[in-house]
């Protein structure tokens, strides 16, 4: 729980006082005023929708210690201060999302003892970050990012969220462009850290694969050296063996950092190797996992897929380095809850089965919920109803293209493609690749694919939804259940 005081916040972020008691004491921070209550401070943000400021009112009505406004306050608001007690702040530049990174440095700045686990990467941050605050909360009072609160608002949420009970804090990092990774390591400051992969994701914003890879190392800006031991444990930047840019990053960035890197995967050299991968007839992974002093385990993963042995792999990792037991890290990630809407199986009496991966999807993602769809055991057919994939910019038609391809070499009963312009070069790709026309449908929306899938579908059927959340396939998943 936060602990600062009005008076602590003005310092902190540079922001204005223009009413209030600057003694009042602050216990939490919210952008959503819904969750205004005692000691809670309502941070206006100025949507393109909906201004945060009208309701500034309202937080206060609500009991909230303090608002702070990113415009002038109006006399109604002062009055309302002036009624309940609560502070009115003004942000330095009329800036909430800066207000808020520093007052989180300053959280964490008042935190030294927390090691901070910084989780990045292209594709499978959540997981990662999942499965580490499961395993890590077998040792550590252990705070971890709540979904995928990983940007500029959702990152130093979780910071201000934590307590300085906590031990531990798994803070997922995401980015759409350069710089935005550096603005918030510099606020977390990660103990040690690590990168899933180096995949498309972004690739609209930020051009090319290597200028992802640039990005995604600016990770290391907010470490310590190695040898400067932060928080009672030397820093890391851990890496799957075959990421491609690995070399890149490490040769580039992490040398002049002075930070060591890990490396997990299939490799001599990995520090944590995954040995007779199998899958069962769910998809599901069994192997056994090995650490380069010889101690070994089996394991068996209740998450489908092979790409996730990976992020099990960075996970077990990052456990050991900050000194959790391997054997109780191993069993809590195997029985970790799944994620919902990321590869989420789901049924119902007399109707399909359906892979719900529709919370987001990038290319890299969405060849490997086809994988998992067609390693699974099936009665009836194997159906795919993909969306498009947002954020690719120009690189869309020919990433769109390779998508619909990858599909169409799959073992497919149906496929079907929904939304615009994309899905229409997906559905052209898989044409070219020979996949048979009279088991290819194209649909506009998540509602169309409803109503013309939908009641084709049978019990046996096994059918994978996945496509960016734009689309709303969960619509379609949610709905062929009803």
């Amino acid at each position: 729980m936060l602990d600062m005081t009005i008076a602590d916040m003005l310092e902190a972020t540079g922001a204005q006082l223009v009413c209030g008691d600057v003694a009042s004491h602050i216990t939490g921070v919210t952008i959503d005023s819904r969750n205004a209550e005692a000691g809670i401070v309502f941070v206006c943000f100025a949507g393109e929708r909906v201004n945060g400021n009208r309701f500034a009112g309202p937080a206060l009505e609500a009991g909230a210690a303090a608002v702070v406004l990113t415009e002038e306050p109006t006399d109604k608001l002062l009055a309302t201060a002036q009624k309940t007690g609560g502070a009115v702040l003004r942000a330095a530049d009329d800036d909430a999302t800066e207000f808020l990174l520093k007052l989180a440095a300053a959280w964490r700045a008042r935190n030294p003892q927390w090691i901070v686990v910084g989780v990045t990467g292209s594709v499978g941050k959540t997981t990662t970050k999942d499965m580490l605050a499961a395993g890590l909360a077998t040792r550590y009072a252990t705070h971890a990012t709540k979904g995928n609160f990983n940007n500029l608002l959702g990152l130093p949420l979780t910071l201000l969220a934590a307590s300085p009970e906590d031990e531990v804090v798994v803070a997922e990092m995401g980015m759409n462009q350069t710089g935005e990774l550096a603005r918030l390591t510099q606020v977390a400051r990660p103990t040690v850290a690590l990168i899933t992969n180096v995949g498309t994701s972004h690739i609209g914003m930020l051009g090319s694969r290597e200028a992802i890879a640039r990005a995604k190392a600016e990770i290391l800006e907010g470490m310590q050296p190695t040898d400067a031991r932060a928080d009672g444990v030397s820093s890391c930047l851990v890496l799957t063996d075959d990421n491609d840019f690995g070399a890149f990053i490490e040769e580039g960035y992490c040398v002049p950092a002075g930070v060591e890197v890990l490396r997990v995967g299939s490799s001599d050299a990995s520090v944590v190797r995954a040995e007779s991968i199998e899958l069962d007839g769910e998809g599901k992974p069994r192997f056994v996992v090995s650490f380069d002093d010889g101690w070994s385990q089996k394991v068996a993963l209740d998450v489908p897929g092979r790409h996730v042995v990976s992020d099990f792999l960075l996970a077990m990792a990052i456990a050991d380095r900050v000194g959790a037991n391997r054997k109780q890290v191993a069993e809590a990630i195997a029985h970790m809850p799944r994620t919902h809407m990321r590869l989420e199986v789901l049924s119902a009496p007399g109707k399909p089965r359906i892979i719900d991966d529709s919370y987001n999807a990038s290319p890299n993602s969405m060849a490997a919920a086809l994988d998992v769809l067609c390693s699974m055991e099936c009665a009836g057919r194997r159906v795919a109803v993909l969306g498009e994939v947002g954020e690719l910019g120009d690189e869309a038609p020919r990433l769109h293209g390779y998508m619909g391809a990858y599909a169409a070499a799959k073992p497919l009963d149906l496929l079907v493609f929904v939304g615009g312009e994309n899905a229409g070069h997906m559905a052209e790709a898989a044409r070219t690749m020979g996949f048979s026309e009279d088991r290819l449908e194209v649909l506009p929306s998540a509602q169309r694919a409803l109503e013309v899938i939908g009641p084709v579908l049978a019990e046996g059927d096994l059918v994978l939804a996945k496509g960016s959340r734009f689309v709303g396939l969960d619509v379609f998943a949610k709905g062929v259940l009803a």
